[in-house]
């Protein structure tokens, strides 16, 4: 399928895995039924884990006490992103608070949903995660402190940069932005097929109590002035 499409005159890029239950690594069972009667009249148990594919991470993933997904408002899940990779590092290291002063530190704005990657890319959460092909950038705790400062909604996460290398990296990432309300988007596709580096996206999840993550249907539309440069 086409992840490109016009919708009068606007650009709309399909930035979503799709899923196929006999291959997905996590968690993904669907259980297809006839409820019966005259008319068929098919449902479909869906046995899935919360971060499956495209998915939004909210803070109650890390804590009890911390919005769900149902708590967060509507408009956490859009709004103006930006695309930013980093293809001046080398591989296997993390990404700085210089490195972002460098890459979108004059153009990216408070509220903004900042999206990184890099050259390096990997499919994540497969065998070849943390092994000798994987060559992707890392974040830490420094890295959110600068999310954190400045203000962005959200974190997305391409392809070449992993949230999977190791605790001492991946949990003060965690809490520093999730403390915040500032969520993250990971298992981003098709990011090479944008144009802009501003757009406008949306991924919103479906609101049920006591989620603490959730996939989505991510998308960028270029073309809005709204959310241009």
């Amino acid at each position: 399928m086409n992840p490109v499409y016009d919708l009068n005159g606007l650009r709309v890029i399909d930035l979503t895995k799709a899923l196929d239950p006999a291959t997905e690594t996590r968690r993904c069972h669907l259980y297809r039924f006839n409820t019966g009667g005259p008319i068929p009249d098919f449902h479909t148990i869906m046995d899935l884990t919360s971060h499956l594919g495209t998915h939004a991470e909210c803070p109650y993933h890390h804590d009890d006490a911390w919005p769900s997904v149902a708590e967060l408002p509507l408009t956490t899940f859009m709004g103006r992103a930006i695309y930013v990779s980093f293809d001046f590092k080398e591989p296997n290291t993390h990404i700085t608070k210089a490195d972002l002063d460098r890459a979108c530190g004059d153009w990216m704005k408070e509220g903004d949903i900042v999206i990184i990657d890099s050259p390096y890319k990997l499919t994540p959460f497969t065998p070849d995660t943390n092994t000798e092909k994987d060559k992707r950038l890392f974040v830490n705790g420094e890295t959110a402190e600068w999310f954190r400062d400045r203000k962005a909604k959200a974190v997305g996460f391409g392809d070449g940069v992993s949230i999977e290398n190791c605790n001492e990296d991946v949990k003060p990432f965690h809490d520093i932005l999730l403390a915040e309300n500032i969520i993250f988007l990971e298992v981003l596709k098709n990011l090479e097929l944008l144009e802009k580096r501003v757009f406008f996206m949306s991924y919103a999840p479906l609101p049920i109590m006591g989620l603490d993550s959730c996939p989505v249907r991510a998308y960028a539309i270029e073309g809005m002035a709204e959310f241009s440069e």
